[in-house]
């Protein structure tokens, strides 16, 4: 079985940093898309960010453009997110994904695979 575990969320002021990390475990494949999710109170679950197999091919909302950026060890089958300037609207529970394949903002294809979830507070 395919298990995604996440860690790396919790309480950060305006303009700090916070690294959300992904390992994926289990019955592991070559080849897959990672990225992450975020679903805001109210609001529907939006892609964030996504990578390649090999990193390079990424994709990131225009609302994190410039300030996030993903990231991926394939030797760890892991992919990280780096978080900096945060804003209270990047307020969330962050979702990590794993798809057999990708294109995920075309909506070509959709994650296989969901981690549980991981609360980020951004206070004012």
């Amino acid at each position: 079985q395919v298990q995604l575990v996440e860690s790396g969320g919790g309480l950060v002021q305006a303009g700090g940093s916070l690294r959300l990390s992904c390992a994926v475990s289990g019955r592991t494949f070559n080849g897959y898309t990672m990225g992450w999710f975020r679903q805001a109170p109210g609001k529907e679950r939006n892609l964030v960010a996504e990578i390649s197999w090999t990193g390079s091919n990424t994709y990131y909302a225009d609302s994190v453009k410039g300030r996030f950026t993903i990231s991926r060890e394939n030797a760890k089958n892991t992919v990280y997110l780096q978080m900096n300037s945060l804003k209270p609207e990047d307020t969330a529970v962050y979702y990590c994904a794993a798809g057999f394949s990708g294109n995920w903002a075309r909506e070509l294809y959709e994650p296989n695979y969901w981690g549980q979830g991981t609360q980020v507070t951004v206070s004012s």
